[in-house]
Parts: structure tokens; C-alpha cells; sequence
């Protein structure tokens, strides 16, 4: 069977699942990943014949892919802010948002009147451990420390820390339980931000393979965690520390609210769709 054979099988098979332009772009990601061909390698050795390895991974993949499994999770790893990750059933599948908060992050340290030698982060629900590790990259003299309540969560952090070679102290913890016990120069989060009575809204595809606990508030109070770091700001960010958090968009005047008061400075950013997305402070 050639490659055009199986792009044909994968557009006939998916059609009702994506669109299109979805599929050729999915078939395109699992045949490089097979044959290591880029696009423009797949159209010009589109007549090619593949070995009954490269047939049964991409069959494979495409029963995976027909049950609405995210791609990212079939292949196991996904790219986020121009670093591979690994990723799976346990973890959240980095979204566009999340750059653009880590995009706002490292702009504002690295123009604060933080030194940059000495910092301190910690970046709350941490999940597959992309936010410390992108820090790091860019702060490597920071010391950083990431917290999370699932150990399965924490164990691919640690797989992805391993492989890009960076240091992070990572904390099995249930942060509304617990408390910090030190204090930080920054502190970033991204964390359960979903009311449950938004469930209806949340796709399938998300919902039927995404960890629950990352995506949902654990109560009926969907700002739980922002309060909880409201409260921890008081006593555990420095004198000229900042606060990072991605939002819930339908809370931003409610969630900047709770940190009026607490920090000298507090904004509510919109994310490149327009949305309100971000809060941030110092």
C-alpha cells in the first residue's frame, strides 16, 4: 500500500470526525512520525510503498484517532513554545493560551527590578510541567519549584524535566490544603479554572481524555484556586514579586477583583482571541 493509498483510507475513515483540512494535516503528522518524510517529501513519494511496520502504526493510529483521542496522546508527546513535551491521559495538552502567558511572564521579569541571578518561582498545578521548564530555558540561574496535586501528573514533569536536562523541584501537594512555605519572586499559574455547570460547553474530545482534576474546579467555586493564591500573595511573594495567572474568560473582572487590594498593581490582559484571559500583578 502506498502513501496516497493510506492518505485516501485516512479521509475516508475520519470524514465524519474532521473536517478536511484536519485530516490532511493529521495524516501528515502520523506519516512523518512513521516514515520520518516531511510534506513535501509525502507528495513527492506519494507513490511509495510502505512496510507492514509503517501500515500497522498508521492503522493503528487511525483507530485511535477515529475515537476522538487526541493526536498528542496517540504520539505521546506534543511541541509547546518551540520545546518538545511529553504528554498523556494524565496531563493537560498545552493550549496556545498557556505560551501567550509564559510570552507575558518572561517579557515582565526580564524588564522588572527582580535579579534575575536570585530568582525564586513557583508555578502552581503544574501538570505536565511545561511552565517551570519554559522558565528555566530563560532563567537558568532561577531556582524553581512546581507543585501539583496528581503524582501521575508529576511523573511526566519529571520525564520532561529530564529530558530537556533542567533542575525543578517538584512538589506532590494539595495546594488548598496546604500552605507555602516560602517566598517567591513569581508566582505563575494555570490552574482548574472551569465551573461545573460549564461541562455541557467543553468538547467530547477534551473531556472524554483530558484529566478531569486539571480542567474543572474540584467545588461549585470556580475562582477556588484564585482565592487560595489571593491569600498567598499576602505572605509569599516578595516586595517587588510578580503574579502570572491564566483565567477563566467569563471571571476576569471577578478574579482581578480578588487580587485588588492585595498587589500595588493588578491588570486584566486579553488573550489574541480577544478574550479575557490573563490577570497580572505586582
Amino acid at each position: 500500500m502506498t502513501i496516497s493509498d493510506i492518505k485516501n483510507i485516512f479521509q475516508k475513515e475520519l470524514t465524519t470526525i474532521y473536517h478536511s483540512s484536519e485530516i490532511a494535516e493529521l495524516f501528515s503528522i502520523f506519516i512523518e512520525k512513521s516514515t520520518g518524510f516531511n510534506k513535501i517529501q509525502q507528495r513527492q513519494l506519494a507513490q511509495d510503498h510502505l512496510s507492514e511496520t509503517q501500515l500497522s502504526d498508521l492503522n493503528s493510529a487511525l483507530s485511535e484517532l477515529k475515537t476522538g483521542k487526541p493526536f498528542q496522546q496517540i504520539l505521546g508527546e506534543t511541541e509547546f513554545y518551540g520545546f518538545q513535551f511529553f504528554v498523556d491521559e494524565n496531563v493537560l495538552i498545552p493550549r496556545p493560551e498557556t505560551e501567550e502567558l509564559l510570552e507575558l511572564a518572561i517579557h515582565k521579569i526580564q524588564n522588572s527590578k527582580l535579579k534575575l541571578q536570585d530568582l525564586k518561582i513557583v508555578d502552581i498545578g503544574t501538570g505536565s510541567g511545561i511552565i517551570p521548564i519554559v522558565l528555566k530555558k530563560y532563567f537558568p540561574d532561577a531556582e524553581i519549584s512546581a507543585v501539583d496535586f496528581s503524582e501521575l501528573a508529576l511523573q511526566i514533569a519529571r520525564k520532561n524535566a529530564e529530558f530537556h536536562n533542567v533542575e525543578i523541584n517538584f512538589l506532590h501537594q494539595d495546594y488548598l490544603s496546604e500552605n507555602l512555605t516560602e517566598v517567591y519572586d513569581v508566582i505563575i499559574s494555570n490552574p482548574p479554572y472551569i465551573g461545573m455547570e460549564e461541562a455541557v460547553e467543553i468538547e467530547d474530545s477534551v473531556k472524554g481524555f483530558e484529566p478531569q482534576m486539571a480542567l474543572f474546579s474540584p467545588t461549585s467555586n470556580a475562582l477556588i484556586f484564585y482565592e487560595k493564591i489571593a491569600k498567598d500573595c499576602k505572605n509569599h511573594l516578595s516586595k517587588n514579586g510578580l503574579l502570572f495567572l491564566e483565567i477563566n474568560q467569563k471571571l476576569g473582572i471577578e478574579t482581578k477583583n480578588l487580587f485588588v487590594g492585595v498587589l500595588s498593581e493588578v491588570e486584566l490582559v486579553k488573550d489574541l482571541s480577544g478574550n479575557d484571559r490573563f490577570v497580572i500583578g505586582s
